[in-house]
């Protein structure tokens, strides 16, 4: 691990001489490349140099218990020392490792969010509008700006589907483990006779996928227009405005009608597609590499259950990792952190399970 810890201190080293020269910061190409890999490692780094100051100071204070005629309360105060030291140093290993585990290659990136009302009828529809919420909420609380790309709405504020795109820093790290079957149990308002029903409501999180990544062939799409329509089939307006594009080699279909342009439809319905073919190939490449490496988005098991929202008992319950909170209300206003939190800290405990038994 020092070997590579070493290697990564001396390429930052060099990052930081690179991004001071005025010949690459004249380069606006290169200047960013070089300013990426420099952002990337520089936690790692100063993790390092904590720690290397810390194994200093520790084995300062050993030579102090163990110096001969010193006063015995100073040697208990280089007791006291080193014993945090050694703790903080501890600490600072587990850190390491994890600042060490390979990066997703997606965790930069923005999102492109779908959430989808499932078995339920107009209770899930409320459900994936709360879901909806929870997640525009806790983007907000980030700082991170969300645009709806395009919605179905369904009356009485419930949702049959809505796509929006999530912008800002490290948005797909922190939602990637979002994507699933979230099943809600609650009495609907509708229900007199006080009977919890049980709905569900899909969610996927795409990382945004650039024109560089997916290469889309215009001979490969097929695109249509029509006249907007609202909710129960009413025409919106007599331009056809609307966009529907299929993508025949998949037949991946995408509409979009939110904007009154049709120029401004299609560019959002391209957004979608082409973060959908890319999150096929990201599973393509998954596959080949290990069937049982699949993350969370590539894995294609959105079928399962990944989590309860139980209302009376103001619980959720995420069943991959058996994980719960009884602080049902305080997340669907938006504090997710605690679950995403979790959910992040078991998966990298478990990728470094991995790691040192391939080791």
């Amino acid at each position: 691990m020092l070997d590579k810890l070493n290697a990564v201190e001396a390429r930052y080293d060099e990052l930081m001489a690179l991004v001071s020269n005025v010949t690459v910061q004249s380069d606006p190409n290169e200047y960013r490349k070089h300013t990426k890999e420099f952002s990337e490692i520089q936690g790692l780094v100063e993790t390092y140099r904590e720690y290397k100051a810390v194994i200093e100071e520790a084995a300062q204070a050993q030579q102090l218990i163990e110096g001969t005629g010193e006063d015995p309360e100073f040697q208990e105060l280089a007791r006291l020392e080193l014993s945090a030291l050694e703790q903080r140093r501890d600490a600072l290993i587990a850190e390491l490792k994890i600042l060490l585990l390979p990066k997703d290659q997606n965790d930069e990136r923005n999102v492109v969010l779908e959430i989808r009302a499932g078995t339920g009828g107009d209770e899930a529809g409320l459900f994936a509008a709360d879901l909806f919420r929870m997640y525009s909420r806790f983007a907000e609380n980030q700082g991170w700006q969300v645009e709806v790309l395009s919605s179905h709405e369904t009356g009485v504020g419930a949702l049959k589907e809505i796509v929006a795109l999530i912008e800002g820093q490290r948005v797909y790290s922190r939602l990637k483990y979002e994507s699933g079957v979230h099943r809600v149990q609650r009495v609907p308002a509708t229900e007199a006779s006080g009977r919890i029903h049980t709905s569900t409501a899909t969610v996927a999180v795409l990382p945004e996928a650039e024109e560089v990544d997916i290469q889309i062939d215009p001979k490969d799409l097929r695109i249509d227009t029509f006249c907007s329509s609202g909710p129960g089939g009413q025409s919106v307006n007599t331009t056809y405005s609307a966009v529907r594009i299929t993508h025949l080699p998949t037949n991946l279909v995408v509409s979009q009608q939110d904007e009154k342009s049709q120029i401004k439809n299609k560019a959002k319905a391209m957004k979608v597609l082409r973060s959908r073919l890319y999150e096929i190939e990201t599973k393509r490449q998954q596959d080949e590499i290990a069937q049982d490496r699949r993350t969370q988005v590539g894995s294609g098991e959105r079928a399962e259950k990944i989590r309860t929202y139980n209302f009376s008992q103001n619980r959720v319950t995420d069943h991959r990792i058996g994980f719960t909170t009884h602080r049902l209300s305080q997340m669907l206003d938006g504090d997710v952190n605690e679950m995403i939190d979790t959910l992040s800290t078991y998966y990298q405990s478990a990728q470094l399970q991995k790691d040192q038994i391939a080791t």
